[in-house]
């Protein structure tokens, strides 16, 4: 059973088309106001549900990185099919999501939202038990709420599966192998006071990524859920500049 508030959603406009993909344990509640922002500039908006989010922690442990790819490429097949060219949008493991399928499809424009390289949370690294050690446990997993949010945009999972752990792990080496082939043009947004993903990622993108058109736009307030934090309004303008451009 999908969550209530965890559901895709779609907002149809111009012929210019926007994949909003969701991060790590989150939902497309996580855009929502990224996508009102971006539909009410004309554009053609579609958030997707990635496998084994938004339903149950339980049922995410039973699921890959492949599945999580492979609900993004479904949502960018159904924009290419209604709109002229299609951009994507990424935030967290979304924004990994993103640029590989930058790699593999005619996407116009990759946008990287707190793109994860390097993980802050050491401690819970150095203690995540071997692979065939993890099934059946979990992590807790805080998320900081802002008062002025609507509610609509709270739908997540509380607590992370060590299975899936493994599996995002396993996509960022997959990723930092692949950056030195990616040529589509591609801004990256990373706080400095994000608490999940340290900042030096976006540095480790930037400085690996073949593309001749590429930007690191630099947040001093925000932390990692860069869509909903204190500057998104920011955010959001910088997205529809770069987009526009």
């Amino acid at each position: 059973m999908i969550l209530q508030g965890a559901e895709p959603f779609f907002l149809p406009a111009g012929e210019k088309g926007i994949l909003l993909v969701h991060g790590f344990t989150g939902t497309p509640a996580e855009m929502l106001l990224l996508g009102d922002f971006l539909h009410k500039k004309n554009y053609t908006v579609l958030a997707p549900r990635l496998c084994g989010h938004g339903t149950s922690p339980e049922e995410m442990a039973k699921t890959s990185w492949e599945n999580w790819y492979h609900s993004v490429c479904d949502g960018f097949y159904l924009l290419q099919g209604i709109c002229r060219e299609v951009s994507v949008i990424g935030l967290s493991m979304g924004a990994l999501l993103a640029i590989h399928l930058g790699i593999e499809y005619n996407v116009r424009k990759v946008v990287a939202l707190s793109a994860p390289i390097y993980i802050s949370s050491e401690k819970m690294l150095h203690s995540l038990p071997p692979l065939e050690k993890s099934g059946g446990r979990y992590v807790a997993k805080r998320r900081r709420i802002l008062p002025d949010l609507p509610e609509q945009c709270n739908v997540f999972y509380n607590k992370m599966p060590l299975l899936s752990v493994h599996q995002l792990l396993k996509f960022i080496e997959i990723m930092k192998k692949k950056l030195p082939i990616v040529e589509k043009p591609l801004l990256i947004v990373q706080s400095k006071n994000d608490h999940t993903v340290l900042a030096e990622s976006g540095e480790y993108i930037y400085t690996r990524i073949k593309s001749s058109c590429k930007e690191i736009f630099w947040l001093e307030k925000s932390g990692h859920i860069v869509t909903l934090d204190l500057e998104r309004e920011r955010v959001f303008t910088k997205i529809a500049d770069f987009l526009a451009k």
